[in-house]
């Protein structure tokens, strides 16, 4: 089913739907993480990362949550922006030999995964509560808020020494 797939024809089908797009983007990051980690060399960074792959664990759980609430099965759909921002990370991070540089890349690639993140579950929040789906919304909030302060933390250090450090 694409997104605006004819399947598509209630806004409960695009809530689930796009309720499913984040399962699998949830799914495929827990995936990624790991390598992140693994190419990090500052400390700040690696140790932001873990913790949010254990968030990451935690938001899962919370979409199964939701999806159980809602009545509908948890199953992803191949989420192509996800992929595309992880393909170009991957892409990006294999071409950087200079540490700081790549701690640099890998920030700035872990801040578009966020910002996907944060638009989703913004959507997913507006449209569980026009459903009338305050239950979901309020499982969906803890998670938004989570991806948000990631994304400051990402900034904070990209800001104050990782962007300066790649340009020395």
């Amino acid at each position: 089913m694409g997104f605006f797939s004819k399947d598509i024809k209630t806004m409960d089908d695009l809530f689930v739907h796009t309720l499913r797009d984040v399962y699998y983007a949830e799914n495929r990051i827990l995936k990624a993480l790991p390598s992140m980690i693994e190419k990090a060399s500052d400390p700040q960074l690696k140790a932001g990362f873990e913790n949010h792959l254990k968030e990451t664990e935690g938001h899962v759980k919370r979409l199964l949550e939701v999806f159980q609430l809602h009545g509908a099965e948890a199953k992803p759909v191949t989420c192509p922006a996800i992929d595309g921002i992880i393909k170009e990370a991957d892409e990006v991070s294999g071409e950087v030999v200079d540490k700081e540089v790549l701690d640099a890349a890998l920030a700035a690639a872990a801040q578009a995964v966020e910002h996907y993140e944060i638009t989703r579950y913004g959507t997913l929040i507006a449209w569980a509560n026009q459903l009338g789906r305050a239950d979901c919304a309020r499982v969906l909030q803890r998670t938004l808020e989570e991806e948000k302060k990631a994304d400051a933390l990402l900034s904070k250090v990209a800001m104050s020494k990782l962007n300066m450090r790649a340009v020395s």
